[in-house]
């Protein structure tokens, strides 16, 4: 469990590490948004006071040591399945609040069936879906939300729509189906994208507090180390570009 620092004398404590995250150093690269992203789960949990009864979802890919970093109860999903693994939890124990934590490899790929099939049957978890654009684990693959022209280890000359497809748009997807009770894309670019993106997951959370059903948070994130960018020239990408494929706002609210 962490350790809280005493704040000196003369002084006021204004911001702290969230009772919901252990002393483990992250293992994410670098000026990467997933940081940012974990600890706005953490907050939420800590706001909505349910760290004692939340379970969380660890994916395969740049998440997978979550379980580390997290002072709550984890279990770690064969890759893409986490939706499937997080609709047992549910359905067994309807007491504990459970989320999943998936990038868009895990999610939009090899779990693209488990996704669709537990959003269509309204399944009252949460889903935060981090979405980089490519496999950042693997060493830098086209993704299924790669850009068109966007330039990966698999794609050099830049992903052609007419030879490999067109970005998978899963937040417009699943808001077309009737089970899901809120589907919504944020970003942390910036100070008051971050704020929205807070405000975003606690919603998803309290959906299913209140048992409204399926909740999907898709979080755009940059990938520094593999798109061979700095991280400022990696979060202007995304506000600039990756936000012009992708556009932020709620997609479904059943309110």
């Amino acid at each position: 469990m962490s350790v809280e620092v005493a704040v000196p004398k003369g002084y006021t404590r204004v911001f702290s590490k969230p009772r919901a995250l252990s002393d483990a150093g992250f293992t994410y690269c670098p000026g990467c948004h997933h940081g940012i992203i974990t600890r706005l789960v953490a907050e939420a949990i800590d706001e909505l006071g349910i760290l004692e009864r939340t379970v969380g979802i660890a994916p395969v890919g740049c998440a997978v040591f979550l379980d580390r970093f997290f002072n709550c109860d984890f279990v770690q999903a064969a890759h893409g399945r986490a939706c499937a693994v997080a609709t047992g939890i549910k359905r067994a124990r309807p007491d504990l609040v459970v989320f999943t934590y998936q990038g868009d490899g895990d999610l939009a790929a090899i779990g693209t069936a488990e996704t669709v099939h537990a959003a269509n049957r309204g399944e009252n978890i949460t889903v935060i879906f981090v979405n980089n654009g490519i496999y950042g684990m693997t060493g830098g693959e086209m993704a299924p939300t790669t850009l068109p022209g966007q330039r990966t280890t698999t794609t050099p000359a830049g992903r052609e729509p007419r030879l490999h497809g067109y970005p998978l748009k899963i937040s417009e997807m699943l808001a077309q189906l009737d089970g899901p009770a809120y589907i919504t894309r944020q970003a942390v670019f910036d100070h008051p994208h971050i704020v929205k993106a807070k405000r975003a997951i606690l919603k998803a959370f309290r959906n299913q507090l209140d048992g409204k059903g399926f909740s999907l948070v898709e979080i755009l994130s940059t990938c520094p180390t593999n798109w061979r960018m700095s991280p400022a020239e990696a979060g202007r990408w995304v506000a600039e570009e990756v936000t012009e494929v992708f556009p932020l706002g709620d997609l479904k609210d059943v309110g």
